[in-house]
């Protein structure tokens, strides 16, 4: 072989002070690991979405991807057990005169063994049939002494007019009932490292956030989705499954790829807490981001304020008010509406129920 084919990347000494690390080679990105006295060189490129496997680190004989933890021998390239199919280019390399160098020519063939993709990574396509709602509770409390969640009480009852009513699909997810990991930063590492599916959904098959996912992008037509107040915020939960929807807003940025195509929005907001705009405000700014419409007056809420520290009372005005039941169950047909006329119709003109609006009048009575 030639000497011209030959790079030199650089002195011994300096190279064998780390371990593994990334080299480029004019356009090439090579990982170089000095392992056992020697030099060995494979490719810097994962063959799962392209992470740098060179900024990843060393288990044992395997190069450990920095994205989504996929691992390559340091010599032949080849993927771990079980993954032996799964092959990134090795190159030759050589010490001369205290120079390390790497022979691009010698590369070995990459090879990317057939995985069998994701359930969630299916096209999407809409199945025939009635306008499906999904509504999405977004309450914590404990599972086996439930209280009264004023906001899961007016999502129940939208559901129940949905389902009823307007004879239309409906499921109803609590995320408290499901066991599902924050998200982890993944697109700290590299927008491209956010996958969708998920990465942990796809690395974690007992992570339960797939429910989600398959209701918001494979079936729902409407989501509705219910929070309480928490320090004038949504609650801890909504932010937990909001952060994992990181890798649909994703896919409009970085794939072009529109999945929550003519999905419908809207809210209910419950608290004995106010700040109702900002909490209305940060869940339609992050479901406009996902590509949601809304339909006129797209959520509903109620309060009894900064200074009323009497939750008691709270809960007695949800439990009791006809208003705000009616004011549920107008919302999703509102919705629901807005979904038809999306799909293949006409919106029709909705009398607005004033039910947790500003200023609807509190149509509750006191007990005892």
């Amino acid at each position: 072989m030639p000497d011209d084919q030959w790079a030199d990347v650089g002195s011994v000494e300096d190279l064998k002070r780390r371990f593994l690390q990334e080299i480029s080679i004019g356009k090439t990105r090579v990982a170089l690991t000095y392992q056992d006295g020697e030099f060995s060189a494979i490719s810097g490129v994962c063959n799962h979405v392209g992470g740098p496997l060179g900024q990843g680190t060393l288990d044992g004989d395997y190069v450990v991807c920095p994205w989504h933890y996929w691992k390559f021998h340091h010599r032949t390239g080849q993927g771990e057990s079980g993954y032996e199919q799964d092959q990134v280019p090795a190159y030759s390399t050589k010490v001369e005169n205290g120079r390390v160098y790497v022979d691009l020519s010698s590369a070995t063939k990459r090879r990317k063994q057939a995985h069998k993709p994701h359930p969630l990574a299916r096209p999407v396509v809409r199945q025939a049939g009635p306008i499906r709602v999904v509504g999405i509770s977004t309450t914590a409390m404990t599972l086996d002494h439930p209280r009264f969640s004023g906001s899961d009480a007016l999502l129940e009852a939208a559901l129940e007019h949905a389902k009823s009513t307007l004879q239309l699909e409906t499921q109803c997810i609590k995320l408290r009932e499901l066991n599902f990991r924050s998200c982890e930063g993944y697109y700290s590492k590299s927008a491209k490292a956010c996958t969708w599916p998920c990465s942990i959904t796809q690395m974690d098959p007992t992570d339960q956030l797939d429910r989600v996912y398959e209701a918001l992008v494979h079936w729902a037509d409407v989501i509705l989705i219910s929070t309480p107040i928490r320090w004038g915020n949504a609650s801890s939960l909504y932010y937990k499954m909001v952060e994992r929807m990181n890798c649909i807003q994703n896919q409009e940025t970085i794939a072009n790829r529109h999945l929550l195509k003519n999905k419908v929005a809207a809210f209910i907001i419950m608290g004995g807490q106010d700040n109702v705009q900002g909490v209305a405000g940060q869940l339609m700014t992050f479901f406009a981001e996902v590509g949601c419409q809304f339909p006129q007056f797209p959520f509903i809420a109620h309060s009894r304020g900064w200074s009323a520290e009497d939750m008691e009372r709270n809960v007695i005005e949800v439990q009791n008010s006809r208003e705000l039941r009616e004011g549920a169950q107008e919302l999703v047909a509102r919705a629901a509406d807005m979904a038809k006329l999306m799909l293949c119709g006409q919106l029709p003109e909705h009398p607005l129920a004033r039910g947790g609006r500003k200023a609807h009048q509190l149509d509750s009575e006191p007990t005892g």
